[in-house]
């Protein structure tokens, strides 16, 4: 049998053939982006509660630290900084555009113009009413600190150069595929500055964060079963370098119709109905702040330049949208907006209850540190507009939640209230958002902390992501491969899709195999050996 991950491991011996030239790719319109970058598509379906869920079947067993998580120092050896930023220059088919300039150009957005004089964006481009730098016409600060990277090179001796990035994660989060198959989810390369190894006040962290799109999306969410079962095989794989170099194609070459997750495409630049981000968790300021970028290629004309640029945090409402004593022209429009809302944030499931942002509503930073981003601070203890309209919709619906709660559980979802400032809150209906040890404040993986793993040190994980947020995703992705509720409607059997022959098929009956059977991860539409 000849698994999807041997497929992979095949065309890693052959990636120069499978690297042809790069065609250069349309340029955008308007790039389409997801407001729920932690909290969309299957992940928002119930698969069946810790207690009541089926034992999977022995084969489909995900080890959350192969297939979810990957922190091992022996795999992310394979995976670098300076590759993932030359690749995406490369992509862009601008002539004389290098992944150092790239990188510089972005940093440089973090200062006031003129800044280095490289043309990008300067984060005092926008100013408020009162004359300081705003952003989507929020408080932002300017300068950072993090711009002086602008004057380094990260990719000169990356084992000992304080400014390189070290690699410390991949995540599989195929928990946000489209629930229609329009993508199949989001998939993670999180570095980290070295410096912040040893010193706390300049760590800086960078996630690429791709959307992988469907090749096969008229199969719907069945045309992602390769993506899945990539991932979940990669659980039985005793081979640490087999691993890597499987997931190295993976993000870097793709594998069968799926297109590498490192794309400028991916990252910002296309124009798919979600295309994904780059986020940073920026700790060289006095105020530690989580941002967003998206990479994007702009031309006029035959010139063009691809930059990272700025962009809104997403469901990160600005704090002074809440405050009972400031003013702001939005703050009416979205105070109807999150009490429309009270019933999506009611949902008595930790991982399940939502809310809906428009990206008017979202400011350009969530900071970790600081009041600007205590919402509940913000609304005070006392009576306010906001309080008055949440606790009369709650009433309405004869909720027992209170308007504190509703406020709360909006703070979880955004980047500072789940990376820190929600750690161990109340959220009201019996539900407590997740601790964590000050071994990860602000983060939940940590290039500064390490654990000894099967394979040799690994990066540590927090006591959320491990205890709280990975076994849901590990049920949602067994239950996917074994077509468990709610993933149990079959392909329809009239598809032009056929089920190949080969090795471990039961004989006389192709397509009729249930993965981790005796053909683990088959399904009668794999198309075995496809672009390989």
């Amino acid at each position: 049998m000849r698994s999807f991950l041997l497929l992979a491991l095949a065309g890693a011996t052959a990636l120069t053939a499978c690297r042809a030239s790069v065609e250069e790719p349309a340029v955008p319109t308007t790039p389409q982006v997801s407001r729920h970058p932690e909290r969309r598509g299957i992940g928002l379906l119930s698969v069946s509660g810790l207690q009541t869920l089926a034992e999977p079947e022995e084969d489909i067993v995900v080890d959350p630290r192969r297939s979810l998580a990957v922190t091992d120092e022996v795999i992310l050896a394979r995976f670098s900084f300076e590759e993932v930023m030359n690749r995406l220059a490369e992509q862009s088919g601008i002539p004389g555009l290098t992944g150092l300039r790239l990188y510089q150009e972005w940093w440089d957005s973090q200062r006031k113009a003129p800044g280095l004089g490289l043309g990008g964006p300067h984060c005092d481009d926008s100013l408020l009413p009162d004359g300081k730098p705003g952003f989507n016409g929020f408080s932002y600060t300017c300068h950072r600190e993090e711009w002086r990277q602008a004057l380094e090179n990260p990719f000169v001796e990356p084992a000992t150069n304080p400014a390189a990035y070290v690699p410390i994660g991949l995540f599989n989060r195929f928990d946000l595929a489209a629930e229609d198959g329009s993508d199949c989810g989001e998939y993670r390369i999180v570095f980290a500055r070295r410096s912040g190894i040893t010193d706390p006040q300049k760590r800086n962290l960078i996630a690429f964060e791709g959307v992988l799109p469907n090749p096969r999306e008229k199969k719907g969410l069945d045309g992602c079963r390769k993506v899945a079962r990539f991932w979940a095989e990669l659980s039985r794989e005793p081979d640490p370098a087999a691993r890597a170099e499987a997931l190295h194609r993976f993000y870097f070459e793709g594998v069968g119709k799926f297109p590498p997750v490192i794309h400028i495409d991916h990252l910002g630049s296309g124009t798919e109905p979600v295309t994904g981000q780059v986020r940073t968790n920026q700790f060289m300021h006095n105020i530690w702040t989580l941002r967003e970028f998206r990479l994007r290629k702009r031309c006029e004309g035959d010139t063009c330049v691809m930059r990272f640029e700025p962009d809104t945090v997403k469901t990160n409402p600005a704090g002074v949208l809440f405050s009972a004593r400031q003013d702001h022209p939005l703050k009416e429009a979205f105070s109807e907006s999150l009490t429309s809302q009270v019933e999506a944030l009611s949902a008595n499931d930790l991982l399940r209850y939502t809310l809906d942002v428009e990206d008017r509503f979202n400011s350009g930073q969530s900071n970790s540190s600081g009041t600007e981003n205590l919402y509940a601070h913000q609304m005070g203890n006392g009576e306010s507009p906001l309080r008055t309209k949440l606790q009369a919709r709650l009433n309405s619906l004869g909720n027992p939640l209170t308007a504190a709660n509703i406020i709360a559980r909006t703070q979880t979802l955004s980047c500072a209230g789940c990376h820190q400032l929600s750690t161990g809150a109340n959220l009201g209906g019996g539900l407590t958002w997740p601790s964590k040890t000050t071994l990860f404040t602000f983060v939940h993986v940590s290039e500064r902390t390490m654990e000894a793993g099967p394979d040799g040190p690994r990066f540590g994980l927090s006591e959320a992501l491990v205890g709280t947020f990975l076994p849901p995703r590990q049920q949602l992705l067994e239950a996917f491969l074994e077509r468990r509720p709610p993933f149990d409607k079959h392909p329809d059997p009239d598809d032009e899709c056929q089920e190949p022959e080969g090795p471990g098929a039961r004989a006389g009956k192709p397509g009729k195999d249930k993965p981790g059977k005796d053909r683990p991860g088959k399904d009668r539409c794999d198309d075995e050996g496809e672009d390989d």
